[in-house]
Order: structure tokens, then sequence, then C-alpha cells
């Protein structure tokens, strides 16, 4: 009841006019934009969801986790790297970089190859670091190589489609 009155006390002006109304007012800007950002699962985006779902940093992936990761986002670019390899600590940040500026666009994974041979093997990885392209799930390209991120800029967007 305590609760209930001091909330009571808190909508009635000084005046004794009631505050109900820009409260009122909130609450339905609240909803609709709650309702909008929800209404993209209604239109045609969605084979192209809204940017928050996609991770503006890169995931770190394992033997376990590769499959499924590849196929829940359109683009998906996963650095092979191993802790021992300099050109792959240089190319570190530069993924970094490129996770925030294409998020939304391109999802990036990290899959450590020390510790995940058999992921490492099935794409053939014989030399690090190396960037797997994936599109829809499946192996369309691959980098090798410590590049400068203007030319990791230029390749990565090229996969995507025309006007992104």
């Amino acid at each position: 009841m305590k609760i209930y009155t001091q909330l009571t006390i808190g909508l009635i002006g000084e005046s004794g006019d009631s505050m109900a109304e820009p409260i009122d007012d909130e609450l339905t800007a609240l909803r609709k934009k709650r309702l909008q950002e929800l209404s993209w699962i209604d239109d045609k985006s969605l084979e192209n969801p809204p940017d928050r779902s996609f991770p503006q940093a890169p995931i770190h992936i394992t033997d376990g986790t590769i499959q499924n990761f590849v196929k829940e986002y359109p683009i998906v670019v996963i650095d092979c790297w191993a802790e021992w390899c300099g050109p792959c600590r240089t190319l570190g940040p530069i993924i970094d970089a490129l996770a925030k500026e294409l998020q939304g666009k391109v999802v990036f994974g990290k899959l450590n190859v020390d510790q995940n041979q058999r992921t490492a093997t099935m794409y053939q990885t014989m030399s690090i670091p190396t960037l797997l392209v994936f599109k829809d799930g499946k192996p369309i390209d691959r980098i090798v190589g410590a590049l400068p991120k203007p030319m990791l800029m230029k390749k990565i967007q090229s996969y995507l489609p025309l006007g992104e």
C-alpha cells in the first residue's frame, strides 16, 4: 500500500492537476518504439535483421561451434590464428576494428588453430593467419596473410550485396 500511495502522490502535481497524461504519452511512445523494433520480424527484412542482432566484436569459435556459427549469419569471416604467430597478433586489432565497422553486414569469428585442429584440417589451413569467408553457411573464399586494413576492407566488401 505504501508504494501505491507514493506512486499516486507522484502523479498529482502541486496544484492538484494530474500528471498522468505526460506519463501515458511516454508509455505510448515507448510501446510504439518497442513495436517498431519488433516489427522487422514481419517485414521482408527477415533475411537481413537489424544491426543489433550482429555482434560488434569477433566471436571465439571452436571445433564444436563452427558449423552452427557459419549458418547463423549471411556472411561470416573466421580468423584462423595462434598465440605464437606474430602476423596473427598484428591482424587481431584489424579484425576487431572491421567487426565494429561492418556490424550488421559481416560477422567475424576467431578460431585458435592450436586448440581446434580438426577445423583447421577440415578447411586445409596450411598457413596462418588465414581468414575463411563463408556465405550462407558455405565457404566461398580464403584470405591468407596479414593484409593491411584497407585491403581487407575492400576484399570483404566485395562479398556484400551491391549497395551495402
